[in-house]
């Protein structure tokens, strides 16, 4: 199968470097930064993973989309603040029957894939693989998680079957949902009890719940969302999210949120896709939401303080 991977940061290595091991695979990598791209063609992604350094060259990286033509799956990897635009600059890897996968944070992508491309070929899912960028062409595999992948209309169909298949003969454990949209937001809710928070107080996963006082506000952002979901018919796949997002948080407790790095980093972060998102589906239901709208512009301070 020809498949582009659209964002090469540490997730999308991930995926293009397990997805290179089955044969007959064409792995095209994505990206803006060109050192990057020019590290993997000279010496492929190399890869930590369980103490060993392994090296994946069987796979092509770009900054640009015209060579290397229409594929067969595109997954897309960037930021969610991205998605529109990488669709965009990434034109022309997408043809009538490409299919489109995201795995990124956040509500929204769906709909900005579809904007470009139409829905009837774009699925979504989650990941729970962790992954950290080391350097130009190198990663660290930092936790190993379930793939699970659905038809945006819960049906099974023999292309999504197909892709599951795939990602197994990868080595990536992977599950078919018939209700994605319900775990596209499960996941949405365990980062809007955890990221902005971690990014405003500079404390690991774990250390959110060794404060009573931020553990309340993490309760009550997620019972924001899950209000939000109920109001949109959204099934989620827990009946408690808010002990979920606790059980993750104890699950990840030294991890360093992907929003905290950002904020550390002086980075964009993804805040309108996740406590952002909760706050404009709330404000089209009808809903006050205002731990989210709080949680944001706390966050857009921090983006703009260096």
């Amino acid at each position: 199968m020809k498949i582009a991977i659209i964002g090469a940061g540490a997730m999308g290595c991930l995926y293009g470097a397990k997805l290179s091991t089955v044969p007959d695979n064409q792995i095209f990598l994505l990206d803006i930064w060109k050192e990057h791209v020019d590290a993997i063609n000279n010496d492929g992604i190399y890869m930590e993973e369980n103490g060993e350094l392994l090296r994946y060259n069987h796979l092509t990286a770009a900054t640009d989309a015209t060579g290397v033509g229409v594929v067969d799956l595109a997954i897309i990897f960037v930021k969610s603040t991205l998605t529109e635009q990488a669709v965009e600059a990434n034109k022309a890897v997408f043809g009538n029957d490409t299919i489109a996968i995201t795995l990124q944070n956040g509500i929204g992508n769906i709909e900005s894939i579809g904007s470009l491309i139409g829905t009837d070929n774009v699925m979504a899912g989650t990941t729970a693989h962790g992954a950290t960028m080391l350097g130009p062409g190198k990663m660290r595999h930092a936790g190993v998680g379930k793939t699970i992948i659905g038809e945006l209309s819960g049906v099974r169909t023999k292309r999504i079957n197909k892709i599951a298949e795939l990602f197994s003969t990868a080595g990536l454990e992977v599950e078919v949902s018939e209700n994605v949209l319900g775990l596209v937001w499960d996941k949405l809710l365990v980062n809007v009890g955890i990221n902005a928070l971690t990014g405003i107080t500079k404390l690991t996963n774990g250390e959110l719940l060794q404060y009573p006082e931020i553990e309340e506000i993490l309760e009550e952002a997620v019972k924001e969302g899950i209000a939000v979901a109920k109001a949109k018919g959204i099934v989620l796949g827990f009946t408690d999210p808010v002990e979920h997002t606790k059980e993750v948080c104890k699950a990840t407790a030294a991890n360093k949120s992907s929003m905290l790095q950002d904020v550390l980093n002086h980075k964009p972060t993804e805040i309108e896709m996740i406590n952002g998102a909760v706050v404009r589906e709330g404000k089209s239901a009808g809903l006050a939401t205002p731990v989210n709208q709080v949680l944001c512009a706390l966050i857009h301070y921090f983006e703009k303080v260096k």
